[in-house]
């Protein structure tokens, strides 16, 4: 079996032309691991396509081809580091061509999200995921440091929308240098991050009660994996930024300061996307 199997649709890259391409590279990957493959779980995407799937021999899996992106590099190293331990479990990986990725991986059973939870429970659960995703990367991993991700989306930030909505180009300023500067100062142990995590990216198991999905893995401080979850709180965010972070930070013995200056300074960066969060930026000015 090739294992670029894009090579066999028409000679073209899967990232081509997606749409046509994407029912054969499906074929391609049914026969490759003798999957019996449903229909997806959600109509296609820009950046992947997941679907239900049956082994030879019955087994529930599910099958995700995805458009590899600068965050989602690792995905694959990632669950193979995780090995299970509060993840999907990775199957079996083949790179597709130069920028798309199939994983096969471990279904979830009954798989009901999180997110249906009232979000103080959300809380506990997405805590008790990250604690066992909060691992010491394998040595001679791939991962890249969290401040390579962060000094990118700073790097390509375009300050003028932001500092329209919060009205301070000093305050802007001090949100985008402090997302620099927390990422590449952090003075305790790296941990395997997933950095994507909410309870939208975490499933109901027979395995484990809970697991994570769709990770982007990265290595750094523990802190900033918080970030994704509060974010997708927005009623208690904009409400009460502050008991929030609290919260979560006591949940996860983290430095509730610390967790502060890095909503600032994310909530800076996004608020030209999300108008709402300007007003939280400047409820968290730090000291």
């Amino acid at each position: 079996m090739p294992t670029n199997l894009a090579t066999t649709v028409a000679g073209e890259p899967l990232v081509a032309d997606w749409a046509s391409t994407l029912p054969c590279v499906i074929g391609d990957l049914a026969r490759h691991w003798s999957l019996d493959v449903g229909a997806p779980f959600e109509p296609g995407g820009m950046t992947s396509w997941t679907a239900p799937a049956r082994t030879a021999d019955g087994a529930p899996t599910v099958l995700k081809i995805a458009r590899r992106h600068y965050e989602a590099e690792h995905e694959a190293d990632g669950l193979r580091a995780w090995a299970g331990h509060g993840a999907v479990r990775l199957i079996d990986f083949v790179r597709l061509d130069e920028r798309s990725d199939a994983l096969l991986l471990e279904a979830c059973d009954p798989g009901i999200a999180a997110s249906v939870l009232p979000e103080p429970a959300q809380d506990e659960v997405v805590a008790a995921v990250l604690r066992r995703l909060w691992i010491h990367p394998p040595a001679g991993s791939p991962f890249r440091p969290l401040a390579s991700m962060c000094a990118a989306w700073a790097d390509e930030m375009d300050t003028r929308p932001a500092t329209a909505m919060i009205g301070d180009a000093g305050l802007v300023r001090a949100g985008v240098g402090l997302f620099y500067e927390l990422a590449a100062h952090w003075a305790g142990a790296d941990v395997l991050l997933a950095t994507d995590l909410h309870a939208g990216n975490v499933l109901t198991a027979r395995r484990e009660p809970w697991l994570a999905k769709d990770p982007k893995p990265y290595i750094g401080d523990p802190t900033y994996d918080v970030l994704q979850h509060l974010l997708n709180c927005p009623d208690r965010l904009t409400a009460a930024p502050l008991p929030l972070v609290e919260r979560m930070a006591g949940l996860l013995d983290l430095d509730p300061a610390r967790l502060g200056r890095w909503l600032f300074a994310r909530c800076v960066l996004e608020c030209p996307g999300r108008p709402e969060l300007a007003a939280v930026a400047r409820a968290l000015i730090p000291a």
